[in-house]
């Protein structure tokens, strides 16, 4: 089966011609400019935490809850973690870092988030809507004029470059413009990197205004259960991704639950209709919104899966292939007779990883599933050519060209099994003129025919 690998596989119903033609002719390129190899170029965590306030009331185990959680970010990857406590946390320091420091470092691409354990606070403004602040070191609960307000934490927000920003606050605070999360399309979405790139901006709070935060073992339930959360306990879906809704989703009803309802996380998008990724799953495991029910919803499921994995085989990065694999299985899992996806999974497994026994089940279940496609046919045929079960394959290529007698690739296919496994030049000469006929250009089938000598001029 001497023929390179344009030739080998031109599937036009699935357009796999597209993937063997940029593996095989297109070298090896770097990263898209701009784009990480990974979500995010770098991701950012300022963990302020104050107990001892020059003027406030002083709290107990704000700094402790602090580092807790600035070692959980460190564990998660987080490549800069700012930790701000006590008298470092200043009005002043406060507002370097929000109106200077972070916007000046941080990129397009990366994420953000601020943990706050503090003392809160809220005003007023002419149309009687609650102001939330923060209350830094050297402020006063009651006044707001050193404070961090919500406006000031928005402005912030506008300002920084990331993608991904969220706020964590540890404190009673409210005056938000809550806004419900957006459920997103399942349709034109051709890779996982299309969602996790849509811009967030979100916050979750401990309690609302006027509750007191629950206390126990020295620690409050909204550090312990969000931590928790970070451990895995969030992961509604159990697909290993631990987004910033599934956060607060978990925050708000262990919450509630733990302070017999009498403290209630806010959770809140401020911007955007992406979702902050707090913990990196399986690339493949990803999805967007909730899980396909019907049969309808499994189907256009599993056609998203099966175009992520043909978009990933053009991508040229190293575990492009393997994801691809795992999307295909995904397809399946939601379409078990979708015959494209086997079509596709026989051929990775031929050309690109040589493991025929994979290949014939995919390309059996092709030919099951997908009779009326002639990509079905024309697949299992390669894998048996390849497994030196000449009359089997020749069957194949033979009802592929019953399906479509003018799929000149099926032509050249059965001209190359005629010459050089089954040695039958007669046959060989017809189907490699037929391949002609049909608009193949090879010049070494031109060759062939002229050293049979045999007149190959197509027509036209």
């Amino acid at each position: 089966m001497a023929r390179s690998l344009q030739h080998s596989l031109r599937l036009c119903r699935v357009g796999l011609l597209t993937v063997a033609c940029v593996l095989s002719l297109i070298p090896a390129a770097n990263a898209q400019l701009g784009r990480p190899e990974g979500l995010y170029y770098k991701s950012w965590a300022v963990v302020i935490g104050i107990n001892d306030y020059l003027v406030a009331p002083k709290l107990d185990g704000a700094v402790e809850e602090g580092k807790a959680v600035a070692d959980a970010f460190r564990k998660l990857g987080f490549h800069e973690v700012l930790e701000v406590y006590n008298k470092d946390a200043s009005s002043k320091r406060m507002h370097f870092i929000l109106n200077e420091h972070l916007p000046r470092k941080v990129g397009r691409q990366d994420r953000v988030v601020i943990f706050f354990v503090g003392h809160a606070g809220a005003s007023q403004d002419m149309h009687n809507k609650d102001i939330g602040y923060l209350v830094p070191w050297d402020a006063q609960v009651s006044n707001v004029s050193k404070a961090v307000t919500l406006d000031h934490l928005k402005e912030f927000s506008r300002r920084v470059m990331a993608k991904h920003v969220l706020f964590v606050l540890d404190a009673a605070v409210s005056g938000w413009d809550i806004t419900p999360p957006q459920s997103l399309s399942l349709e034109g979405r051709l890779s996982p990197e299309e969602d996790t790139d849509k811009r967030a901006v979100q916050v979750l709070s401990a309690a609302t205004q006027g509750e007191t935060p629950v206390r126990k073992g020295g620690q409050g339930a909204f550090v312990t259960t969000f931590l928790a959360g970070l451990q895995g306990a969030a992961d509604d879906n159990k697909n290993g991704w631990i987004m910033a809704s599934e956060i607060g989703t978990y925050v708000a009803k262990q919450v509630s639950q733990l302070s017999g309802n009498t403290q209630h996380p806010q959770f809140a998008r401020l911007d955007g209709d992406g979702d902050t990724v707090l913990v990196e799953g399986k690339i493949s495991a990803y999805r967007a919104g909730p899980d396909p029910k019907t049969e309808a919803e499994r189907t256009a499921a599993a056609k998203e899966e099966y175009d992520k994995a043909f978009g990933l085989l053009q991508q040229q990065k190293e575990k492009s292939l393997e994801e691809a694999l795992d999307r295909l299985e995904k397809a399946l899992r939601y379409s078990p007779a979708f015959g494209d996806a086997y079509i596709l999974k026989s051929y990775l497994y031929l050309e690109r990883l040589n493991k025929t026994d994979e290949a014939l089940t995919a390309g059996e279940l092709a030919v099951k599933y997908a009779p009326a496609n002639p990509d079905s046919h024309y697949t299992l045929g390669l894998v048996l050519q390849k497994k030196g079960r000449f009359t089997d394959a020749e069957k194949a290529f033979l009802q592929a060209l019953v399906v479509n007698p003018g799929y000149s690739d099926v032509h050249l296919s059965l001209g190359d099994l005629y010459s050089e496994d089954v040695k039958d030049r007669k046959k060989a000469v017809e189907s490699y003129q037929r391949y002609l006929e049909t608009g193949g250009n090879e010049n070494r089938v031109r060759d062939y025919l002229s050293k049979a000598g045999s007149a190959a001029t197509p027509l036209k």
